[in-house]
């Protein structure tokens, strides 16, 4: 195997990138989301029952204008570059199949065996036109296609049912809170697709650069080694010390779990999963040895938790009180602006709202300590007393 040239390649990468506007979680993830892209179901991690792939499912989240777009592009053009199999932006679940069956491709295994496995990344900046709205039967088929089955089935408009062998599907979207608000349906919040997904908020940009540039003198080193990284294949081996983390990690993680919302607690369940998912992807980052250490578990540890500290953000508006998105939207503005006429919100919210809902929903920001209304002769204010709305979040 060909010597690498870099120490790590997400370090590099992130190096490369530097000089760019988004946020610096968002750049992080496209270079975990394109070493997923690269490893494909070539190589396994056999823990126990376990035995788990390094696919996964990122979205990034941010308000338009948050350079999502931005920070996906160099990885794009980096898969592309190495012809890594990708879907269209914009498809139907009829075309989406047809790629993965058309992607199926072979190595030869560590026994001298031929390997034969169908692997696709879907790589969307406008994740939203992806999925679509309310579409159900694509949501079923990604949630199925997340576990990787041997044999995944379906039927065919005239030929009866058809199957694709060994199925390994990436995942790396982009899209804004109000999107995603009305692609998914209320009940896949929770649990199915969204269990399996990681969500990745940023308020913004990360800096502002009026003359972004990468560092193209770090581009070949690092196709150079994102293409030894595609080559990697076999079973991760687990040094000792790396079982002993973990399992200590596990045994308590229960009793301090990142959040409490029901929205996440499909995702909770499935955590350890993404933990030693993203182990595989930092141990590829490092070297092509298959050997997994415990500074790749407490790597995958520490960028998941970052991750998981701005999460919730991602759901504020989506719950099953009929006043979730507009308390959503009217804590944005009080929280930006600190104090603001009642008037004012009145007159943002015309259209969209009567007076009675109106009320109600300050009524519920004031019981949850979030606002205080006051009254100033005739002038009427709301003023906004809860904690930074960046770090703010309150179950509707």
């Amino acid at each position: 195997m060909t010597t690498r040239q870099l120490p790590d390649w997400i370090d590099v990468y992130l190096d490369y990138v530097s000089n760019t506007e988004p946020a610096e979680q968002f750049k992080l993830w496209t270079a975990i989301s394109c070493i997923a892209a690269c490893l494909r179901r070539k190589v396994v991690l056999e823990f126990g029952a376990l035995t788990l792939y390094p696919n996964i499912y990122v979205v990034l989240v941010a308000p338009s204008g948050g350079r999502k777009g931005t920070a996906m592009g160099p990885g794009y053009k980096m898969l592309r570059d190495l012809n890594i199999r990708m879907s269209a932006e914009a498809t139907t679940r009829e075309a989406l199949i047809r790629a993965l069956n058309i992607s199926s491709d072979t190595h030869i295994g560590e026994a001298g065996d031929m390997y034969i496995h169908s692997s696709l990344t879907i790589y969307s900046q406008e994740l939203t036109v992806f999925l679509g709205y309310d579409n159900k039967q694509l949501m079923s088929d990604l949630t199925d296609w997340y576990d990787c089955r041997e044999r995944w089935t379906y039927d065919t408009k005239h030929q009866g049912t058809d199957a694709i062998i060994n199925i390994w599907v990436n995942l790396f979207g982009a899209t804004t809170p109000s999107l995603l608000q009305t692609t998914l349906p209320q009940d896949a919040i929770g649990g199915g697709l969204t269990s399996r997904m990681i969500f990745v908020y940023a308020p913004g940009k990360g800096g502002v650069i009026p003359r972004p540039t990468y560092k193209e003198e770090l581009y070949v080193k690092l196709i150079h080694d994102l293409e030894q990284i595609g080559l990697m294949a076999g079973v991760f081996k687990l040094s000792p010390d790396f079982v002993d983390v973990y399992e200590a990690w596990y045994k308590q993680q229960d009793d301090h779990p990142p959040f409490d919302d029901d929205r996440l607690a499909g995702y909770l369940e499935r955590r350890p999963n993404h933990v030693l998912k993203l182990s595989m992807i930092f141990g590829a980052s490092e070297s092509s040895t298959l050997i997994l250490r415990p500074q790749h578990f407490e790597r995958a540890l520490r960028v998941l938790t970052a991750a998981e500290a701005n999460m919730l953000q991602v759901f504020k508006g989506i719950g099953k009180s009929s006043l979730a998105s507009l308390i959503a939207r009217m804590q944005s503005i009080i929280a930006t602006k600190r104090k603001v006429l009642y008037a004012e919100l009145v007159n943002r919210f015309l259209h969209d709202a009567d007076g009675f809902s109106i009320d109600k929903a300050l009524q519920q920001m004031s019981n949850a300590g979030m606002i205080r209304t006051m009254m100033t002769g005739n002038v009427h204010t709301v003023e906004w007393i809860g904690p930074n709305p960046n770090e703010f979040y309150e179950r509707i």
